[in-house]
């Protein structure tokens, strides 16, 4: 007989994403305990561990003390599920003998009574169904009918022995709605989950969850976030881009402007980052889309996260400059989304590329702006871990990444909202600057890992023909700060019939 696979032995949760997290699901035949807050998915995340293992023919027992059958079968039905004959739900209420106050006996404490039907009955209950899978919610309700944490601690521990002798995988329910210190059943249970909920400022509410413990189990720690919609929750392991290594060609990408290339040394390197950085309105985003164009042209796919921008409003900007992002759209070539900061979470953006690059076998990505990504996570710090993992996985697959963060300010002095210029592999730098009575437009190229890039800076223009580069301003100084001196002769500005 064949040895039992390192799949066999676990049972799947039914959660995308979850699984991963866990190594592949929940060791059989142990108890394991999911805490949170009300509200935060334990429910839904027991009801897809029953709905997954009735979709391999194993029965199911949710045993519930604080909810109706009712209820939980409308909550099934939000999500288009239906608890069949594989799931038996099992409505656990205190006999009726004992909200009679005349049947109550003054020499017996009433909990007494209570916790002794309680058991009994759930143990008939799993004597008649024979469950593989079971749900108990919540241990709340058991914690206030043992009243004190060692009664607590041995009837758990009674369950659990129970539970072992008929070879069933267990979830816990507890909603922490009682003693929250109280870590009795962590020391007990084989594995420990909490969902948490946090309620930003502004925005929907973003949650997260974690494993605090997993018995003879490698797992992936740290806050993963998740998300719940109809059909069930979906988890979003948090990406560790040392995991993602593949091979690809490393080559040097034109953008189609030749005195753009010339500035960045020949044009950005595949398996690369790079950021734009300047003030609003100087067209970071157009010189990021003009590598995606570029891109497209050599038959390759891109996609664009757009933070900021209206997507009505950027199709006919950049149609009126000879860009039509809709058609490339509409043909398959480039793939867009609107992102909404405000409703969605880090890891779930970062889900969606990796999506992406998966399925679509994606070359260049375009994240427009940090700022509105920065909005998602308004923590600097995590910010910089999120973006460091992101852009690495992204490396490593061979995709070249353009980055653009406007910084606060016009003119003269500016700064970004967060220092992120050192995870880029190269750094474009925009600026305004005054001369002549009008104001015009620089860039220039700060850091290149990958190889030289000119040292100068280029004056250059956006009209409706797209964006043109001039040649260095070599006769100016404080170009960057936004009032230039010129020390030469001649005409050394882009007049407008260059563009």
């Amino acid at each position: 007989m064949a040895a039992p696979t390192e799949s066999s032995r676990k049972a799947r949760t039914g959660v995308a994403g979850l699984d991963d997290i866990l190594a592949g699901g929940l060791t059989r035949d142990r108890v394991f305990l999911l805490e949170g807050s009300p509200g935060t998915g334990k429910t839904t995340v027991a009801l897809q561990f029953l709905l997954e293992g009735a979709a391999a023919g194993e029965t199911g027992l949710y045993i519930t003390l604080s909810e109706t059958e009712e209820e939980l079968r409308d909550a099934a039905a939000t999500h288009d599920w239906t608890l069949g004959e594989e799931i038996t739900v099992f409505e656990l209420v205190p006999p009726e003998s004992l909200l009679d106050a005349a049947h109550q006996q003054s020499l017996l404490y009433s909990a007494d009574l209570e916790l002794g039907e309680t058991t009994r009955h759930l143990f008939e209950a799993i004597e008649r169904v024979k469950p593989v899978r079971i749900v108990l919610d919540s241990l709340s309700e058991i914690r206030l009918l043992a009243q004190d944490s060692l009664r607590y601690r041995r009837q758990i521990l009674a369950l659990k022995h129970y539970f072992a002798r008929h070879g069933a995988t267990v979830l816990l329910l507890d909603d922490l709605t009682t003693d929250t210190m109280d870590k009795t059943v962590h020391s007990i249970a084989h594995g420990v989950i909490r969902l948490e909920m946090v309620s930003p400022a502004y925005g929907t509410e973003r949650r997260r969850l974690r494993v605090l413990k997993y018995r003879g189990q490698a797992y992936r720690g740290g806050y993963h976030d998740f998300a719940i919609h109809t059909g069930g929750i979906q988890a979003f392991p948090r990406l560790i881009a040392a995991e993602h290594r593949t091979g690809f060609t490393g080559e040097r990408l034109a953008s189609g402007i030749a005195e753009l290339d010339t500035l960045l040394g020949g044009g950005m390197e595949r398996g690369s980052s790079s950021l734009i950085i300047g003030p609003a309105g100087t067209g970071k985003s157009l010189f990021a889309l003009q590598f995606a164009a570029a891109a497209i042209a050599r038959g390759e796919r891109a996609a664009l996260f757009v933070f900021d921008e209206e997507l009505g409003l950027l199709f006919a900007r950049t149609k009126a400059m000879g860009l039509d992002l809709e058609a490339l759209r509409d043909r398959g070539s480039l793939l867009i989304e609107q992102v909404d900061a405000a409703e969605l979470s880090p890891g779930e953006f970062t889900h969606r590329v990796r999506a992406h690059i998966d399925q679509h076998h994606i070359r260049t990505v375009v994240i427009d702006s940090l700022n509105g990504y920065q909005a998602a996570m308004p923590e600097e710090q995590l910010l910089v871990l999120h973006l460091h993992e992101l852009l690495l996985f992204l490396n490593r697959q061979g995709v070249t990444t353009f980055l653009t963060i406007a910084q606060h300010g016009l003119i003269g002095d500016m700064q970004a909202p967060v220092d992120v210029t050192y995870l880029a592999d190269t750094v474009v730098l925009l600026r305004y600057f005054e001369a002549l009575g009008r104001v015009r437009r620089a860039i220039s190229v700060i850091k290149k890992r990958a190889g030289p890039h000119e040292d100068t800076i280029r004056e250059y223009q956006v009209t409706d023909r797209g964006i043109s580069v001039g040649p260095p301003l070599e006769e100016f100084q404080g170009v960057l700060r936004g009032v230039p001196v010129y020390s030469g002769q001649g005409a050394p500005l882009m007049r407008d019939d260059q563009a």
